[in-house]
């Protein structure tokens, strides 16, 4: 009832740019919280970009300034466009569907209580 789909990885040069792009598909009846997140390779996943309850965009750190996060043009997109690509930027990144506070305190929905992954999209930078 939630799929994920991560395109938009590959190999760059240190100061490149990349965007990645989720497509997902949510037939599910509830309401999600949508996150980019990375694992770099031998660390744990971390939070990279989301969206407040305003609609806001926030970014980890480490990215801000040099991360955008968008929802997509086409329906149920939604894309990270990275620019100044450094080489600590390399990792696995995914896209997350997970419950939103106020889901979690008003349902008992397994479903709509869940979080959920795509199979991530791995970018490579070069220095």
């Amino acid at each position: 009832q939630v799929q994920l789909e991560e395109s938009g990885g590959g190999s760059v040069q240190a100061g490149g740019s990349l965007t990645l792009s989720c497509a997902f598909t949510i037939t599910a009846p509830c309401q999600f919280g949508m996150f980019w997140y990375r694992q770099p390779p031998g660390k744990e996943r971390e939070l990279v970009s989301g969206w407040d309850k305003y609609g806001a965009a926030y970014y980890s750190d480490s990215v801000k300034g040099r991360f955008t996060a968008s929802l997509g043009n086409a329906k149920n997109t939604m894309s990270l466009h990275m620019n100044n690509l450094q080489p600590e930027d390399a990792a696995t990144y995914f896209c997350r569907a997970g419950p939103t506070p106020s889901t979690l305190q008003s349902t008992t929905n397994r479903i709509c209580r869940a979080v959920y992954w795509g199979q991530g999209t791995q970018v490579t930078v070069s220095s």
